[in-house]
């Protein structure tokens, strides 16, 4: 608003690992964009370096984010906004890599660079990291700060029912049914059920739709089907399981290969980033072994 820019960008400092993965900016010393460029590669990338000692107050060492990306978030004055979609770039599509560019030359674009929590999860990857650094103590991003309380879609389930458990490290939703299991680093979505002998560590467990009845369970197992959840002594490692997955008995999903990617949707997964995300809706038969 001082600045009276045009469009204001959210940016964050980033890492030498992880910068070709965004939109990288540059900015003079008032702050407004003088460059703009879309996941660089090489010298594209190394043309993008910043010198970010002036976050010092913020960041232990600004040496390790020698980069300032574009956060994805943008704020428009309004007739700027619609002048730009309806008449300047009415053929263009995609904010990042087509209007930002261009409507630097023309317009007043400020940098805002942000340096509190933010994790962009484009990737599988980065979902799964960003879920797992969630069970760390302490851990980067709080949910419990009574100075900024996170609320969630009421779903009005029963707490969740634990039975001769060990629970490491873990965040357990509503209504889940956990029996005799081992869970480790792991985030257990609601209304999951875990059967006796199962471990699950590093685990994305995304919970449940609906509740099978006790009937309803023995009555598939007798028919040789597998009821949604995780069957008994089935252990599950470094894998995102989708909601409503059936996983059998004596299942071990571990990619000991450490095979990188992967398609078997015939077989209910696919490995993304060496992670096995297992399908929603997928059905694993007792003894799978992938």
């Amino acid at each position: 608003h001082e600045d009276n820019a045009d469009i204001t960008l959210s940016c964050a400092p980033v890492g030498e690992s992880r910068a070709s993965e965004y939109g990288l900016v540059k900015f003079d010393s008032s702050g407004r964009v003088v460059q703009f460029s879309e996941k660089p590669k090489g010298d594209d990338l190394e043309a993008m370096k910043v010198d970010t000692s002036f976050l010092n107050f913020a960041i232990d060492d600004p040496a390790k984010y020698p980069y300032i990306a574009s956060m994805g978030v943008y704020v428009f004055k309004r007739d700027v906004l619609l002048n730009l979609l309806k008449s300047r770039y009415a053929e263009l599509h995609d904010f990042g890599s087509e209007i930002l560019p261009r409507a630097l030359h023309d317009h007043n674009v400020q940098a805002y660079v942000f340096t509190d929590y933010w994790e962009d999860i484009g990737t599988i990857r980065s979902f799964f990291d960003a879920n797992m650094a969630l069970c760390e103590q302490p851990p980067k991003f709080e949910f419990y700060d009574p100075k900024t309380p996170f609320f969630t879609s009421p779903r009005y389930l029963p707490p969740t029912k634990s039975d001769k458990c060990r629970i490491k490290e873990a965040i357990i939703s509503h209504g889940c049914f956990l029996r005799e299991c081992k869970i480790e680093h792991s985030i257990i979505g609601v209304r999951s059920r875990l059967n006796s002998g199962s471990e699950l560590k590093n685990a994305m467990m995304m919970g449940a739709d609906s509740y099978e009845t006790e009937d309803e369970i023995s009555r598939l197992m007798s028919e040789g089907k597998v009821p949604i959840g995780v069957g008994e002594n089935t252990k599950i490692s470094n894998c995102i399981i989708d909601m409503n997955a059936r996983i059998g008995r004596d299942v071990v999903i571990s990619n000991k290969e450490g095979v990188q990617e992967a398609d078997r949707p015939e077989e209910g997964y696919y490995i993304r980033s060496g992670i096995v995300v297992i399908q929603k809706n997928a059905t694993i038969k007792d003894g799978t072994v992938v």
